[in-house]
């Protein structure tokens, strides 16, 4: 992913190439232990014309020459791809680009500078889990078997999920009152959980996994919670039809609904006016800022002591 800056044109990014920008910085954006794109040193103007005795001098966020890294792929046409790419490895990767200009009558040669920054952040997808919202009528607020049924609804819904090492973190309910034109006074629970993709074992199926994590245990929550919407939907069929006598406690025809919610890994948080392009990311915490825990954000450091990107703690 590469963000790019008021006038600068999507042009910029080619086949998984970003071009270099004189005029500022390119923000580039790689996901966690992947490779980056290739960085070019030239705009994308010059790299239509003929370069005549190109050399280039790629610094790293270090400040050390990058030539000769085991950790890069550096071209002999000025192409920069920083391989298996961590947080901390975050930072601006600059690009000095010098080449003759020959005129044409005079023969006379001309040296010539440019110079590009792109500055380089590490980023992760958010981790997701789910809050789930669903309601039941039931024949009055202060019967006991209100939270009886909502316990044993919890344990119905974690064995239905935990094959896919997912588990409900949170669950609560309230019971209200309708009054309704036709009915008349009604009542219903209002029932929450939250879906977590990290129950016990979560572990050892990212030990499967190479690299990353999130992909996979994204995908189990929402099947997860997926899986809940399916079984509420045959539940209203289940009370109907296999029950002889109607149940007190009901099913609400089409009161299933699921809402994302994300969470970051610590050293990672989100930032929509600094990261426009990749807002939806947890992009690694910049010097004098840190995230300690899962939060989607990261904190100002009240001494700037952070220097490093990805920091858990200001020390």
């Amino acid at each position: 992913r590469a963000e790019l800056k008021e006038e600068q044109s999507i042009d910029l990014i080619g086949k998984n190439e970003v071009y270099g920008d004189t005029r500022h910085e390119v923000n580039v954006y790689v996901k966690v232990f992947t490779n980056s794109p290739f960085l070019v040193c030239m705009d994308l103007a010059l790299s239509q014309e003929r370069i005549i005795d190109p050399n280039y001098l790629w610094i790293g966020p270090d400040g050390r020459d990058l030539q000769g890294q085991r950790y890069v792929n550096l071209t002999e046409t000025g192409k920069l791809m920083v391989m298996g790419f961590t947080m901390s490895m975050s930072g601006a990767y600059t690009c000095t680009l010098s080449h003759k200009v020959i005129e044409t009558t005079t023969q006379e040669e001309t040296e010539m500078v440019e110079a590009y920054k792109f500055m380089v952040y590490a980023y992760r997808e958010a981790d997701h889990a789910y809050q789930v919202s669903v309601r039941f009528s039931t024949a009055g607020c202060r019967l006991k078997t209100n939270g009886l049924f909502v316990k044993v609804l919890n344990k119905i819904l974690n064995s239905t999920i935990s094959h896919l090492t997912c588990h409900i973190t949170e669950s609560s309910y309230k019971c209200h009152s309708i009054r309704t034109p036709k009915n008349g006074l009604q009542y219903e629970l209002f029932v929450n959980f939250l879906v977590n993709p990290f129950a016990p074992g979560w572990e050892e199926v990212c030990h499967k996994v190479p690299y990353d994590c999130e992909d996979e245990t994204n995908r189990r929550v929402r099947q997860a919670a997926e899986r809940m919407g399916k079984f509420f939907h045959q539940l209203r069929h289940v009370l109907k039809h296999k029950f002889h006598a109607v149940p007190t406690i009901q099913y609400v025809d089409n009161s299933f609904s699921m809402t994302p919610i994300d969470s970051c890994r610590p050293g990672f948080g989100k930032n929509h006016h600094t990261h426009q392009n990749c807002a939806s990311c947890c992009v690694v915490c910049g010097p004098g800022t840190y995230s300690p825990n899962n939060e989607v954000t990261c904190r100002t450091c009240a001494r700037p002591r952070a220097r490093m990107y990805g920091a858990k703690s200001c020390y």
